[in-house]
């Protein structure tokens, strides 16, 4: 059974495979989308609360020829005591796959390993891939002639700012190995990636491309992109003054864009807070793509949906 846990759980023919299919999605929607879950009902878990992820699934899958249904951790027993053994092997008679957003990444691995069905990681505290692969769609789309996503990728340079060790920065160090690209970290010491990153990274069989600095202008130089998120993530509100303290010097501006290449994009994959980790002239200036990564998560993730479908049907 394959899932979709960690950006490099899928091989690098598939991941050519989800963005040749995001873009004839995107191209043809609202014409002819083929019906990969035609017959099936999807499960979407969700502990934190999302707009993009669950819109995007909810619509991904309907479009699909599937049924979503949704479920709050208060719809359930698993937030009421009831083991993820359980929960898995009750899951996996009733639906076809699962989307899960929760905090700890040992559970959405443990009902991976514990069911019988497809598991996509909708985001936890370690990774977000769904948001990785959706990212560098929006690149490629721009980039490439629109058949040679993965190789327009390649060597171009992502310096991404502020909180270095949080889920989106875990998941580009994977990403950019993945897809060939430099990564560039640029944080205050104290938040860089963990080991357990660097592991994780190790253990997938691909070559680090990432490196850190505490040096924003540095990180920004002749960069193709610039990419940033919220300081503060769900679940660390009590440490938002000392967060907002220590990331204040890595927010994104208009001078920090013109350190990078005429034409780089700026990303960010939402909700921003305007004034902290980026400016607003920044957020929604000209070279801006945060609505199209928005608009983008449902696209990917279809394709990233229908790769799998049709990888467990074989």
């Amino acid at each position: 059974m394959q899932h979709f846990l960690k950006e490099t759980d899928i091989k690098i023919h598939q991941a050519a495979e989800v963005f040749s299919l995001a873009h004839a999605f995107k191209k043809g929607r609202g014409r002819h989308t083929p019906p990969s879950l035609k017959g099936q009902t999807w499960a979407m878990i969700f502990s934190k609360s999302s707009t993009r992820t669950r819109v995007s699934f909810d619509v991904g899958i309907h479009e699909l020829g599937g049924h979503p249904i949704f479920l709050n951790k208060n719809d359930i027993q698993l937030g009421r005591g009831e083991s993820i053994f359980d929960t898995a092997n009750v899951l996996s008679r009733f639906v076809h796959g699962l989307i899960v957003r929760t905090y700890d990444q040992s559970e959405i691995e443990q009902l991976s390993e514990l069911g019988t069905i497809p598991v996509i990681n909708a985001l936890t505290d370690y990774l977000h891939p769904c948001q990785i692969y959706t990212d560098a769609f929006t690149m490629a789309e721009r980039w490439a002639d629109g058949t040679n996503f993965l190789e327009s990728l390649k060597g171009k340079k992502l310096a991404y700012f502020g909180d270095t060790a949080n889920n989106i920065a875990n998941s580009w160090i994977l990403g950019a190995a993945m897809f060939g690209m430099e990564l560039v970290l640029a944080g205050p010491e104290g938040y860089e990636p963990s080991e357990e990153i660097k592991a994780t990274l190790s253990e997938s069989g691909y070559a680090p491309t990432w490196s850190f600095t505490t040096d924003p202008e540095a990180a920004a130089k002749d960069a193709d992109v610039l990419y940033t998120d919220t300081w503060v993530s769900m679940g660390q509100e009590e440490e938002s003054a000392e967060r907002i303290a220590a990331m204040k010097p890595y927010s994104v501006t208009s001078d920090l864009m013109k350190l990078g290449k005429s034409d780089a994009l700026f990303m960010h994959d939402l909700p921003a807070y305007k004034g902290m980790e980026v400016q607003e002239d920044v957020l929604y200036g000209k070279q801006s793509v945060i609505f199209d990564e928005a608009e983008n998560r449902l696209h990917t993730q279809k394709a990233i949906m229908a790769v799998l479908a049709e990888a467990n049907r074989r």
